[in-house]
């Protein structure tokens, strides 16, 4: 099974791994390791999927997904639920072993964190939305709340698409900009009149800089341009095929 770790989350009692499209029995446009619930993709081919990287990740964990909205709500995780029972939000935490915290994205920047004095992890959703909502600091907050240390916590950021891939209009840069002006450095301008190349990843880490974590690793694994290694729902939209994978990020307790 193919994944992609981060220096800063491999230690001793967690485990984590952020999962591209390889390794998993889904056809056509979800080929292969498409774990999405929410796309169209047979459900009985995305369970087995699932099955598949979290016996990769760890055999005994239970994993546990939302239904992601965009926002910054946070669910904290005493038990395992099942797929109908995912609850809208995009971050999770928890202290107890063998649940896996997973975020499902193609395209947005999963972010894994962890504490691993207190034992408290977390998973976060960031698309635009989210990240300028600040979801980062509401997982953080909620890990805090768990008995982890802000100074404690190591964060990292997978794969999501990159700022050459990532064009968009002068609304969403002034968006960013009115919210605080220090945001303008996020932005390149695009090869389009009035439009901008949107530096997510930078921006994600920034948030969590600026929350006081003790380290931020970012991957630098561009979803949109990797195609054999990742969905992309830019890359889809642009091609107009009539669906996309989700790729699986999930982080555990041991």
């Amino acid at each position: 099974m193919w994944f992609l770790e981060a220096a800063n989350l491999s230690t001793r009692g967690i485990a984590h791994a952020f999962f591209g499209r390889r390794g998993g029995i889904s056809e056509g446009v979800y080929a292969s390791l498409n774990c999405g619930p929410g796309s169209n993709d047979v459900r009985e081919r995305v369970i087995e999927n699932r099955r598949r990287a979290i016996a990769t990740l760890s055999p005994d964990a239970n994993l546990v997904t939302l239904y992601q909205v965009h926002g910054a709500d946070v669910v904290e995780v005493i038990e395992p639920w099942p797929i109908p029972h995912n609850p809208k939000a995009d971050a999770l935490v928890t202290n107890r072993p063998g649940i896996a915290l997973g975020i499902l994205t193609a395209d947005c920047a999963p972010i894994l964190l962890a504490d691993p004095e207190a034992r408290v992890i977390g998973a976060a959703h960031a698309g635009w939305g989210g990240a300028i909502a600040g979801v980062t600091d509401s997982v953080i907050a909620a890990m805090v709340k768990l008995g982890a240390r802000a100074g404690q916590i190591r964060a990292a950021i997978g794969p999501c698409i990159s700022q050459s891939a990532y064009e968009v209009g002068p609304e969403f840069e002034s968006r960013f900009v009115a919210r605080n002006p220090e945001n303008g450095r996020f932005f390149t301008p695009s090869r389009r009149a009035n439009h901008w190349q949107f530096d997510l990843p930078a921006y994600v880490a920034q948030r969590l800089t600026d929350a006081g974590v003790a380290s931020v690793e970012t991957l630098g694994a561009c979803t949109y341009a990797r195609e054999d290694d990742f969905f992309s729902y830019r890359r889809t939209t642009h091609r107009k095929e009539p669906d996309y994978g989700r790729q699986l990020s999930a982080i555990a307790l041991l």
